[in-house]
């Protein structure tokens, strides 16, 4: 007998696709590393293959793990029926479940195994975590001004730590671009789903 699927769950499954699409077709990633480089005449970055591609590869966890917490920021804003949007009951069980099928859609696409996907679960709390304990902007963020928390701290550890301050305003930035690229991506998500 076939499985019947929920459409909140095809929907974090689209989600998932459009998130990793959007990281490679974009190449966030790659863009950040390659401008930091010019910017800062680091070329010693780029200079071994192989460390350059593992680079890329750990930054490119680290902005999925910015996208999917910015998943967890917005969410409320496409489920909540009130304004604010403030989740209660079914509600946050509604965003409890979307969260978790979008990080099964995510193990699924990219072939975690268990432990890889415990250890993305670890991080995205911590990342939580050290969130709640930043002040939240008063305003919304323009791309000039650089975010600040987790993904910018670790990022900078990632790439240069020797110029830590320059690779975190970097990282900040490419943060802001992050949550702007996910911000669309929900909302044509949700839109796409009222529309039909």
């Amino acid at each position: 007998m076939r499985e019947v699927r929920k459409p909140e769950a095809e929907r974090a499954a689209e989600l998932a696709r459009r998130l990793l699409a959007a990281l490679e077709g974009q190449r966030l990633v790659e863009r950040f590393v390659d401008s930091y480089v010019a910017e800062f005449d680091r070329r010693g970055l780029k200079a071994h293959p192989l460390r350059y591609r593992e680079l890329l590869a750990t930054l490119g966890r680290e902005a999925l793990l910015a996208m999917v917490a910015q998943v967890g920021v917005e969410l409320p804003r496409y489920l909540a029926r009130r304004r604010p949007p403030l989740l209660r009951g079914r509600e946050v069980r509604a965003a409890e479940t979307f969260r978790e099928d979008l990080l099964a859609a995510l193990a699924r696409v990219l072939r975690w195994t268990a432990a890889d996907a415990e250890e993305f679960h670890r991080d995205l709390d911590l990342y939580a975590q050290l969130s709640a304990r930043q002040p939240l902007p008063r305003r919304r963020r323009k791309p000039a001004d650089p975010a600040e928390g987790p993904f910018a701290d670790r990022c900078a550890l990632l790439l240069d730590p020797s110029m830590l301050d320059s690779s975190r305003r970097a990282a900040g930035k490419l943060q802001v671009e992050i949550e702007r690229v996910t911000e669309k991506i929900l909302a044509g998500l949700f839109r796409s789903r009222r529309t039909v």
